[in-house]
């Protein structure tokens, strides 16, 4: 069986998309078309993006193109990085699955944004009472 020209993965956050594809290479990283600091405006460390890469020790192996939507910064974050745990499992399953799943890596996050309900502020405040 040949290897394939790259793995890939889809990573969520809260509302945020990311497909990722690895490509063996040097270590760069590509977020629609720009580098991490100009799509997150460096608001975001670069190190919460390679944590993956770092667990499994893969620094350095594989270029990364990332498609991502949806969300707010700290989202799209954790959908690139479910995203490129999943790659990495799927470039080396054995080697890779134990240490991704003690970083919690592979884990999606399930906490979502609740829903405002009629009646209500938000999804629970309550308007001020008033006695009188």
């Amino acid at each position: 069986m040949s290897t394939p020209a790259f793995y890939w993965g889809t990573g969520r956050r809260k509302t945020a998309v990311a497909r990722v594809r690895l490509i063996p290479g040097e270590g760069s990283m590509v977020i629609n078309g720009r580098t991490p600091e100009e799509h997150f405006g460096g608001v975001l460390a670069e190190s919460a993006l390679f944590l993956p890469f770092r667990v499994t020790g893969t620094e350095g192996r594989f270029n990364v193109t990332i498609k991502v939507e949806g969300g707010g910064v700290t989202g799209q974050a954790g959908a690139i990085r479910h995203g490129v745990a999943r790659a990495l499992l799927q470039a080396d399953p054995e080697a890779n699955r134990l240490p991704l799943r003690q970083a919690g890596l592979l884990t999606r996050d399930p906490r979502m944004k609740e829903r405002k309900k009629y009646g209500l502020k938000r999804a629970r405040k309550a308007p001020q009472y008033t006695k009188r």
